[in-house]
């Protein structure tokens, strides 16, 4: 696997090694220890995660507060999302900055965040199908969010706002500048 930093610490976009030929392909989605000695962070992953979704869905922006606070593991097995972190580490000097990448079924590619970091995505093709590793369990008390339409962040999600599908609350989070993290 190629661990690929991205501007924000703790953000990692992971390529892994895809094995291929006329049956179809082969890869390993995730070695503990592979990432260990790439990334320096010794992660034990407690849930699994997936959802599917339609063109335009919009999921984000979530976190968990501490001390449930959750580092992710995310990709798409069926079709396409663009998939956003959102540095919301206080004293982090890239606070209020934004990562995002695009991940398919096709390029195999992950996107790994450490806690401290706000998520979403939005689903670019007819359907996609998401999977996502937490190293914490969910915990429905200490849910936060920030709004994925906030003009100070400045997201691009790849989808026109008319036509973004949006579960009742996310069409009801602050605004970055109004919210008061819990990572300090």
């Amino acid at each position: 696997m190629e661990i690929i930093k991205t501007e924000l610490e703790g953000v990692y976009i992971i390529e892994p090694r895809v094995f291929g030929d006329a049956r179809g392909y082969f890869f390993e989605s995730f070695n503990a220890r592979e990432f260990a000695e790439k990334s320096g962070l010794d992660i034990t992953f407690v849930q699994d995660n997936e959802s599917m979704s339609h063109y335009g869905v919009l999921r984000g922006l979530h976190f968990q507060c501490p001390p449930f606070a959750q580092s992710k593991l995310v990709r798409v097995v069926k079709g396409r999302v663009l998939d956003v972190a959102v540095d919301i580490r206080k004293n982090s000097p890239t606070y209020g900055r934004h990562v995002s990448v695009e991940l398919s079924g096709e390029n195999h590619r992950q996107f790994f965040m450490a806690k401290g970091f706000a998520h979403g995505f939005s689903v670019l093709s007819p359907e996609a199908i998401f999977q996502y590793k937490c190293d914490e369990f969910y915990a429905p008390q200490s849910e936060g969010a920030i709004a994925w339409n906030d003009p100070d962040l400045g997201i691009q999600w790849g989808i026109p706002e008319d036509q973004t599908i949006l579960s009742e609350k996310d069409k009801h989070h602050p605004l970055f500048k109004d919210f008061q993290t819990p990572f300090i």
